[in-house]
């Protein structure tokens, strides 16, 4: 596993308490699961994906991630209506391991409220989340 100054945490995402990552694209937010969260995972074998349509709201579950250590749920970071989901995940889910933030998103969003992504943290303060719990 990866020593916490070694994880990637890109900039230009927001952060969950539960390892999710969100990137405002606009009209639409893209969502995964970060650095962190894949390397705790270990190697993902199967993600499982909600319907284009249907719609949550923040903290509720909208997949699964399975891998050869566990099963987890993947969280909402906002509420909104699912527009797209990662279809290669169903074929390559190793792409979650590989490229968390790029090839390895899981799910795009319309948000009910654009500015609810602002109530997420930047790299800065997930980082001193993640060194708190150490």
């Amino acid at each position: 596993m990866k020593e916490i100054e070694e994880l990637f945490l890109p900039d230009n995402v927001r952060y969950t308490e539960m390892h999710e990552w969100t990137r405002d694209d606009g009209d639409n937010v893209t969502i995964g699961i970060n650095d962190y969260a894949q390397d705790q995972l270990g190697d993902i074998v199967f993600v499982e994906l909600p319907d284009v349509g249907v719609t949550f709201e923040k903290g509720e579950e909208f997949g699964t991630l399975e891998s050869v250590k566990a099963v987890s749920e993947i969280y909402m970071p906002v509420s909104g209506e699912v527009t797209a989901v990662n279809e290669a995940l169903e074929e390559t889910p190793e792409l979650v391991n590989e490229k968390p933030y790029t090839n390895g998103w899981i799910i795009e969003v319309k948000p009910n409220d654009p500015d609810e992504i602002n109530t997420l943290m930047s790299s800065g303060e997930y980082l001193e989340m993640l060194k708190g719990a150490e």
